[in-house]
């Protein structure tokens, strides 16, 4: 097998996650999520009544593709960090797979994970509180 010919096999999954996400994207840049029941209701806000770290995350990606930055940080401040560290590994993997490398799989310590999962559920608890009322989605 040629050099060519592995990089060409090496960015097929690559740019196919890309094209997927770029197309969720498109979907979401056409389909306004602002509608109620644009994609059905969140299970755990129609559950419990609490926003969860996710609620907002539809509108915000839309108000993101819509050029609206800060619309998008108020819908769901999480959105922003999630789509830019997608595109960022989606990008490294890319190269990577050009260069016939392996891929590189995102890795936490495990310290790191728990400090994640401390912080989202402070996010959410704060998000549900009458302190955090400028971090609900809108």
């Amino acid at each position: 097998m040629t050099t060519a010919t592995r990089s060409r096999r090496g960015v097929v999954a690559p740019l196919a996650v890309a094209g997927a996400g770029i197309g969720v994207a498109v979907l979401l840049h056409l389909r306004d999520p602002h509608v109620d029941g644009s994609y059905g209701v969140c299970p755990v806000y129609a559950l419990t009544g609490w926003y969860c770290p996710g609620c907002g995350g539809l509108r915000g990606t839309n108000l993101l593709t819509e050029g609206d930055l800060l619309g998008s940080l108020h819908s769901n401040i999480l959105v922003l960090p999630l789509v830019l560290a997608f595109v960022l590994w989606v990008a490294d993997w890319t190269r990577r797979g050009w260069r016939g490398e392996a891929v590189r799989l995102p890795g936490l310590e495990k310290w790191m994970l728990w400090a994640f999962l401390g912080l989202l559920a402070v996010y959410t608890v704060l998000r549900n509180s009458p302190w955090g009322g400028w971090l609900t989605p809108v």
